[in-house]
C-alpha cells in the first residue's frame, strides 16, 4: 500500500469580526470554503509557505503573528493506477494579519474565490472541517496546539 505524507500551512486571518476564506474546488467540482493555505514546496519553511499560499489564493500580503497549532488527518485514499493508499496530512495553522495587497480570486489554482465572512455566519457555510479547527485554535489557544475538534482516531 502506497503511503503519502503532505505537509501544508494554513492561515486564520480575522479582521473586524470577519474571517478570510478561500473556496476550494474538489476534483468532482464540489466547492467548499477553507482556510487559505496549501502544501509546502521542498526546502520551503512553513512560514514562507503560508505567506506564499495566502497571496496566491487571496491576493493579500500577510505576516504570521502566531503559531496556533498543528492538525493531522489520515485518510484511506484510492490512488489512480496505484491501488489503495494511506494518506496523512500534517496541517500547520498560523494566525496572520494583512499587511498589503488587495483581495482577488486565484486563477488556475485549487481555489476559485476568496472572501471575508462574518464569524457568526461561518456555521452556515459549506466548508471543510479545517475551518472549524482553525477557528477553534484561534479562539481557544490551547497550550499544546491541538484543537478539541481534532479527530482522536487520527493520532
Amino acid at each position: 500500500m502506497k503511503q503519502e505524507l503532505r505537509v501544508a500551512a494554513y492561515a486564520v486571518c480575522v479582521r473586524d469580526g470577519e474571517v478570510l476564506l478561500a473556496r476550494w474546488v474538489a476534483g468532482d467540482g464540489t466547492r467548499r470554503w477553507t482556510l487559505p493555505g496549501g502544501g509546502m514546496e521542498h526546502g520551503e519553511e512553513p512560514v514562507q509557505t503560508v505567506v506564499r499560499e495566502v497571496e496566491e489564493e487571496t491576493g493579500y500580503l500577510t505576516e504570521p503573528t502566531a503559531l496556533l497549532g498543528i492538525d493531522s488527518i489520515r485518510r484511506a485514499r484510492l490512488r489512480r493506477l496505484a491501488g489503495p493508499g494511506d494518506f496523512q496530512g500534517l496541517r500547520i495553522i498560523y494566525e496572520v494579519q494583512v499587511t498589503g495587497g488587495a483581495l482577488r480570486n486565484e486563477t488556475g489554482g485549487s481555489t476559485d474565490l476568496a472572501a471575508w465572512h462574518p464569524l457568526d455566519a461561518v456555521p452556515g457555510l459549506a466548508r471543510v472541517e479545517l475551518v472549524d479547527i482553525g477557528l477553534d485554535l484561534w479562539r481557544e489557544r490551547p497550550p499544546v496546539g491541538r484543537s478539541r475538534l481534532a479527530d482522536p482516531s487520527n493520532g
